[in-house]
């Protein structure tokens, strides 16, 4: 059961308290506890975990102080959708809304190697109207003699660059907590310029402790990354981690499975996946095309199959595009084969937008439907 309390009602409050009291009266059930600010309001949600069947839904939501309590239907308790759950499926970070009805671009390096190409990039994201990018500082590598990103030591130009270019967020990948912390004090330090999205990659979306950690925290939402070699249920219930942490700002992100079966593609894309995602939880999906399909290949249209699976991904529906740019690709330290050029950015957003529009006129073509068919 999830009790959600009237807006801006915090802990100090003695509704509060004594809501608390109340809950702890049942026997069998864990009470959590969770924030979630926004620009204008905070919003506390406590958490009911147990045999919550025989609790008393009617009583519960009439407590003095709650604003409704809703009785869990699925499987995953804080993202799921469960029935007569009116909580929003959107939520806003630095100025940039995210939800299952928006769509953001993340354009940017997979991995950061100098800054002359760091700002090449935001200066070409300026000029595009574009205030998002990916930026891999940290980079978990299959070998380890490979390159593995240049850590802390390139957060503060990146940062500083951001603000300069007007970049509001920036994805970026951590592998343990104590890159947490190392973003958090590189952004303070120059000033907190722009905002970052903490990136769980596909290799530690079973890395629990991990998961754990960085959902205790609710500064920076999550971006997590479908596990390359598992279901979707399992990743569905890795997102679930986070948010039974407090941290419920996640975008999920779908980025092919490692599979023959998918060659000759990196991975063998899953953007089908996208409105299933929807449906079964509340999260913005996001589709990785450049980590799907790995090449710039092109077809015999000579539109590149990077372009072919993200408009595939976006017509479905997809809430944000995770593609790899790069000022000199053949200088890449990491990804450069499958990296778009600067030149291709204007057209790349243009062939978005297109698709854009063809899933907008889906939805209005269905409700029309619907409503001709009653």
């Amino acid at each position: 059961m999830i009790v959600i309390l009237e807006p801006n009602l915090g802990q100090d409050d003695q509704r509060y308290k004594a809501i608390i009291e109340h809950l702890n009266v049942y026997p069998g059930v864990q009470i959590r506890s969770h924030q979630v600010k926004g620009q204008q309001q905070s919003l506390t949600e406590i958490y009911l975990i147990g045999d919550t069947k025989p609790l008393p839904i009617d009583i519960i939501a009439e407590l003095p102080g709650v604003e409704r309590a809703i009785r869990i239907s699925a499987e995953y308790r804080v993202l799921g959708r469960h029935t007569n759950d009116r909580r929003s499926a959107n939520f806003e970070y630095n100025g940039v809304t995210f939800g299952q009805d928006t769509l953001n671009v993340f354009a940017g390096l997979c991995a950061v190697d100098t800054p002359e190409h760091v700002e090449a990039m935001m200066r070409a994201l300026k000029e595009n109207g574009q205030t998002c990018t990916r930026m891999g500082a940290y980079k978990p590598r299959t070998s380890p003699y490979a390159f593995q990103g240049h850590g802390a030591n390139c957060l503060p130009y990146v940062f500083e660059l951001a603000g300069k270019y007007g970049i509001k967020v920036v994805a970026m990948e951590v592998t343990h907590e104590s890159h947490v912390d190392e973003i958090h004090q590189a952004l303070h330090q120059t000033g907190n310029p722009t905002g970052v999205m903490l990136q769980i990659g596909t290799r530690n979306t079973q890395n629990f402790e991990l998961l754990k950690s960085v959902g205790r925290q609710i500064e920076y939402p999550v971006l997590l990354k479908r596990g390359f070699g598992i279901t979707l249920e399992e990743s569905l219930n890795a997102a679930e981690y986070l948010a039974s942490e407090g941290n419920s700002r996640i975008v999920f992100c779908l980025r092919g499975v490692k599979t023959h079966l998918g060659d000759p593609h990196r991975n063998l894309v899953d953007f089908a996946h996208v409105p299933v995602v929807k449906r079964l939880t509340r999260m913005p999906v996001c589709i990785d095309c450049s980590h799907s399909v790995g090449t710039r290949i092109a077809g015999t249209d000579n539109i590149l199959d990077i372009l072919h699976v993200t408009a595939q991904g976006i017509v479905a529906g997809a809430n944000m595009v995770l593609v790899d740019f790069h000022p000199a690709p053949e200088k890449a330290m990491v990804d450069g084969p499958q990296a778009l050029l600067l030149k291709e950015l204007p057209y790349f957003l243009s062939d978005i937008a297109i698709a854009r529009q063809a899933y907008l006129d889906r939805l209005k073509l269905n409700q029309q439907f619907l409503k001709e068919n009653k």
